[in-house]
Formats: C-alpha cells, structure tokens, sequence
C-alpha cells in the first residue's frame, strides 16, 4: 500500500467494510463517515498480513457535521438505526459539531477539522462512500498509518497525559507488533 488510492481501493474490495460504508451512507448524513480504527485498523491488518475483520473493533466511529441539531440523543437515534441495519456491529456516532467541547478545543469547521484533532495521526483518517465509490480524508496525511507509526497529531501534542493513557489501553504493538510508538516527549517542539 503506497497511498490514498491504496487504501480506498481496500475498503471498496473488503465486503464487510464496503457494507457498513453502505450502512452508514444509507443514512445521508452531513459531512458523514466512517473513521479511526475502521480505516486504521483495516490497513494495519493488511500490513500485518492478515484479513480485516470490522466485528473485532471496540466500536466503529461514525462521524458528521451538523450545527442545527448537536443533540445527543439524536446520536443514539443514529446507532439505532445502524443496529437495526446490522446489530453485530458497535456503532459509536458523535457530531463532531458539538465534540470541541468535550475535547477542549476550539469550535471545528467540518469533519475534516475534527477528525484533524483527533488523538495520533495514523487515526486521524476517515472513509465513506460516495455514488459506489470510497472516498478518504485524512488531515495529517497517510504516511504514519502507511508506516505503521503512532504519533501524537499536532493539535493533540498538548494532551501529553491523554495522549499517555491511549497509548496504554490500546497496546498496538502487542497486536501489530510492526508498530512503532512515538512518545510525545520524543517529538520536536513546534
């Protein structure tokens, strides 16, 4: 795998994931996709010589931009729906337009701003699909998920301790052991 193309091109030939991409765009939701581990956990595995299974994930992050309804409840209503389409799946969805103020941040602009600060990078990407085919966006690039590289991204180099704490619970290596992990005391200064 070598770039965008690459991992689009995964995601569509995957039927388990190209469906739940179905799932979540049957939806039609604003600036909506599929992020974090979906697309992550999905290229690693294939990295790692083996096949991706989006069932083994904690959760499947939905996300979306919507200023004129950031109701939580109206996120339950969503992961209702998606478990009537298909209740072995972990739906986790957040409007991302109300998500600054839980993270500390400033308010996003879309999406993309979002998932820009979210914690590393190599997390920091989302798909959907779009008229049968997968679009990505990935705001701090593709090169660290390409390269199995865990860093903080540069709005999440603040957030040492949080930052620390993920890093422990997820324990990558132990799963994908050509995982590398930056520390964020290891980083250049910006």
């Amino acid at each position: 795998m070598r770039g965008l193309a690459d991992i689009a091109n995964l995601l569509e030939a995957h039927g388990d994931l190209r469906r739940l991409l179905g799932h979540v765009g049957s939806l039609a939701l604003p600036d909506g996709w599929i992020g974090a581990g979906f697309v992550r956990n999905a290229v690693w595995d294939v990295l790692h010589g083996r096949t991706p299974d989006p069932y083994r994930l904690d959760d499947i992050d939905v996300v979306y931009f919507d200023l004129t309804d950031v109701r939580a409840d109206r996120d339950r209503e969503l992961e209702s729906r998606l478990r009537n389409l298909d209740p072995q799946v972990p739906w986790s969805v957040k409007n991302q337009a109300r998500m600054h103020r839980r993270n500390g941040d400033r308010p996003y602009r879309d999406t993309t701003d979002a998932i820009a600060h979210w914690p590393e990078t190599a997390t920091a990407v989302a798909a959907r699909l779009v008229q049968g085919r997968v679009e990505i966006i990935a705001p701090c690039g593709v090169d660290d998920l390409l390269a199995c590289i865990v860093r903080p991204t540069p709005a999440f180099r603040t957030k040492a301790a949080v930052y620390r704490e993920r890093l422990a619970a997820k324990d990558w290596p132990r799963r994908w052991p050509g995982v590398t992990i930056l520390r964020e005391d290891s980083l250049p200064k910006e």
